[in-house]
């Protein structure tokens, strides 16, 4: 990377092409997760190498439960195993490892693995890696807006004190900054519920690559795609 490029602070990635990538290749769905999983731990490592402080990684929507039960059943299967790995590996990179979605829908052994990895990566001063879980963008702002109306009901805050800080401290991602750059892998150009809130400035950036392929000369191009916009942020330069 040049010296005097801007490196995003915080990149979001929707994981996407992994059911491609298998198809082309003749092989099982559940391949393309495992390539896809394969995928997550490289680019940490070139992201963080990079300069980029958080990643935060759309691994499992809260729409996906409709897919069939025999790939929902490979994915959280996956995702026990990625969870025992990344205890290792998040002790290996520094990475300090939070889960952002609704906890509550995913089975006790998952729920306790997120708990331990959560809780042993804690401390970690490397990057800060987020993984949405069963998250959808509506759903995290309807939690949000519940929490509070219970904090207004029992007379703790006022529906005058309300601003954008106390929503966004409400939300899963809260203490976290708002992502700089979003990349959707596959070409597809929506955000199918992900950050809803945080994504609001962010520059969206849609590579054709399938998500198992996405390499670290694909992170560079995305970055020099950042560095060629004038962000704004609503004003005038």
């Amino acid at each position: 990377m040049e010296e005097n490029k801007k490196i995003p602070q915080h990149i979001a990635i929707i994981l996407d092409g992994n059911g491609r990538w298998a198809k082309n290749r003749h092989m099982p769905r559940n391949m393309g997760h495992a390539q896809g999983s394969k995928a997550v731990e490289r680019v940490c490592e070139d992201a963080y190498k990079m300069g980029v402080k958080y990643l935060t990684v759309y691994a499992f929507s809260t729409e996906n439960w409709s897919r069939p039960q025999e790939e929902v059943d490979a994915l959280m299967n996956l995702l026990r195993s990625y969870m025992k790995d990344c205890i290792k590996i998040s002790k290996k990179n520094n990475m300090r490892v939070r889960i952002i979605g609704d906890k509550t829908r995913l089975a006790a052994d998952i729920q306790e693995s997120i708990q331990a990895l959560e809780e042993a990566s804690k401390d970690n001063t490397g990057l800060h890696f987020q993984v949405a879980i069963n998250y959808g963008g509506r759903d995290e702002i309807v939690r949000a807006v519940k929490k509070i109306t219970e904090k207004v009901n029992a007379g703790e805050l006022t529906v005058d004190e309300i601003t954008d800080e106390v929503i966004a401290a409400h939300l899963d991602t809260a203490g976290i900054p708002d992502p700089d750059l979003l990349i959707r892998t596959s070409a597809e150009q929506r955000i199918s519920n992900f950050l809803l809130w945080q994504l609001s400035y962010s520059e969206f950036y849609f590579p054709e690559v399938l998500w198992p392929d996405f390499s670290k000369e694909d992170l560079e191009k995305a970055i020099d795609f950042y560095n060629s916009r004038e962000r704004k942020f609503g004003g005038l330069k």
